[in-house]
């Protein structure tokens, strides 16, 4: 009987320190994303202005697809070089959900349209609202608000988290 008090003991005293250790985890884990996230999009907006060039993908000009792939890359997380490409990654947030680093997707230039053709990086949820930045035809490499823009509220598709979901390249 005292053995199996001492088990049962010793098993709740490995489960406690089980639970305490995946709890440390988590929260180094999420301190990571959240860093990791910060980090993609204070390199994001060091190219405010840069023009907008289709199929853009370096400093002298970029698309709004090449421009998400050449943040997230400096980081170590490959992404393919189209919207629609990128609109299947990760998996799909809420826009109650969105935080900085999400994906967010838009329709391209016909909004009656369901394929994506417009992508940009979530910067800011402030009250339910959210803004981004991404690479516009008019204007390249630019903020804007989800809600006070009626142009993106009709292509709005959906956000979707990548940091945290996909792999990063080896050594990064």
């Amino acid at each position: 009987m005292l053995r199996k008090v001492l088990l049962t003991g010793v098993f709740f005293c490995f489960l406690n320190v089980s639970f305490a250790q995946r709890a440390a985890v988590d929260t180094v884990r999420a301190t990571t994303l959240e860093s990791v996230s910060g980090d993609v999009l204070d390199f994001a907006e060091k190219h405010l202005h840069i023009r907008y060039r289709s199929g853009g993908t370096s400093r002298g000009g970029f698309d709004c697809s090449g421009f998400v792939r050449f943040c997230f890359q400096k980081f170590g997380m490959l992404l393919p070089h189209s919207s629609a490409s990128m609109g299947v990654l990760g998996h799909a947030v809420d826009t109650r959900d969105a935080r900085p680093g999400d994906l967010i997707f838009f329709k391209g230039s016909n909004s009656r349209a369901s394929r994506i053709g417009h992508v940009g990086i979530v910067s800011e949820v402030k009250d339910g609202k959210i803004r981004f930045i991404h690479s516009a035809h008019n204007g390249g490499v630019r903020f804007d608000w989800l809600h006070a823009e009626a142009y993106y509220q009709r292509r709005f598709t959906g956000v979707r988290r990548v940091i945290g979901v996909l792999d990063f390249l080896p050594g990064r």
